[in-house]
């Protein structure tokens, strides 16, 4: 099989090159074929417990069959970005060279940093826009309103700035006018093949339950709850807080309040979550997009430009190799390959060819190699030159800790 190497990416950037790269892994529970796992769960206006997302995809004999989302391309995006995040705070000597904007923030006496592969919006965050550079407001500072006005007929000044706001896309959205959308050149999902629930109103449960050793049910005085919920009040959720002081108040007299809000006390035997979802056959994939990046110009004339569009390539991999390399998604969803990723590269008139799906060391060599490339045909110059905007103290301040379920 055949190794991915910079003249297969080269080639595939140019004019009438390439359609994509495709990766697929198949992938089963880690307890086995029999286990349930635990899909990504999202709100829903019918329950409280949330719910899974269900669609209708064929499988590999043609047919069409129920699938339940395990992780959404933007979750799958997020681990990708996290995994390059994490190598660049090790010092990978390739990976640390790479630009990128950074936020900071003073909260409780620390420093908070938030880069552009961990910021939504990434170059075009809320973050962002509200800070400042040098003390004047970032919109007005001249290295950032180029970032803004890059296009695709000239996107240079946020490749040399901002890099994962090309490869992972981002939208300055609230712009009165040119404003920037750049569409994610990599997009990738887990599915699960599976039968949806007759009735996906009323979802399977399952079962759990709390065993306190002090006993299965505690409870305290209206005084005393308060008290306990003011001691740990610096660490509680604002939601948790109000509730215990809300019981407190309302156990007046002899009446005596519950504590599990607080933790405290056993919880007997129910039915108050989502059952897992056993499924026949889970697969993740990628897609790398070399048609949308061949949409992208970089003012480096043809050599140059494709140079750049490699790079914007081998870093996607590299990323993407580090987070295979990590099937971690959530609790009860351990998962594991059942045989080695297929990558291919679908080319015009439906040619396909098969290659060895690079490694992290694989990757970071083809990384390496296209950025020399990039440095000798179109002057890049990656040398880990961060821009730093000082965020609002007003949104360190107003941040509240609670997840989007309150808990």
């Amino acid at each position: 099989m055949e190794t991915l190497k910079l003249d297969d990416l080269l080639s595939a950037v140019e004019v009438g090159g390439a359609n994509c790269l495709r990766s697929v892994t198949e992938l089963e529970p880690a307890a086995g074929p029999h286990a349930s796992v635990a899909p990504a769960k999202f709100a829903s206006a019918r329950s409280d417990m949330g719910t899974y997302a269900y669609e209708t995809r064929y499988d590999e004999d043609g047919n069409p069959s129920d699938v339940v989302i395990i992780d959404s391309k933007q979750s799958q995006l997020n681990r990708v970005e996290h995994a390059l995040a994490e190598a660049i705070r090790d010092g990978h000597p390739v990976l640390s060279r790479l630009p990128r904007l950074v936020v900071e923030y003073e909260r409780n006496g620390e420093t908070v940093e938030l880069s552009d592969l961990e910021l939504p919006h990434r170059a075009f965050d809320g973050h962002v826009r509200a800070g400042s550079v040098d003390g004047s407001p970032a919109p007005t500072y001249e290295q950032y309103r180029a970032i803004r006005d890059a296009s695709p007929a000239n996107a240079r000044a946020l490749f040399d700035t901002s890099p994962a706001s090309l490869v992972f896309g981002s939208w300055d959205s609230t712009r009165a006018a040119r404003q920037g959308r750049w569409r994610s050149l990599l997009a990738g999902e887990i599915i699960g093949y599976c039968r949806k629930p007759a009735n996906s109103n009323e979802p399977e449960r399952k079962g759990g339950a709390r065993v306190d050793p002090m006993g299965m049910r505690i409870e305290l005085s209206g005084p005393e709850l308060k008290a306990l919920a003011e001691r740990q009040r610096v660490e509680l959720s604002g939601k948790t807080f109000e509730t215990l002081t809300k019981a407190a108040a309302a156990a007046k007299g002899d009446k005596r309040a519950k504590t599990s809000n607080a933790g405290l006390g056993g919880i007997p035997p129910s039915l108050e979550a989502l059952a897992g979802v056993a499924c026949r056959r889970i697969v993740r994939s990628h897609v790398l997009s070399f048609a949308a990046l061949r949409q992208i110009r970089f003012g480096a004339g043809p050599e140059g430009d494709a140079a750049c569009r490699a790079l914007l390539v081998s870093l996607a991999l590299s990323g993407l190799a580090r987070s295979d390399a990590e099937l971690v998604l959530r609790a009860n969803c351990d998962l594991v390959e059942t045989s080695p990723t297929r990558m291919e590269m679908l080319g015009r008139g439906g040619t396909t060819t098969e290659f060895a799906a690079p490694g992290i060391e694989a990757a970071d060599a083809l990384l390496a190699s296209a950025l020399d490339h990039a440095e000798s045909v179109a002057g890049v110059s990656w040398n880990g030159v961060v821009l730093r905007v000082a965020g609002d103290p007003a949104i360190a301040a107003g941040a509240a800790d609670d997840d989007a379920e309150g808990n």
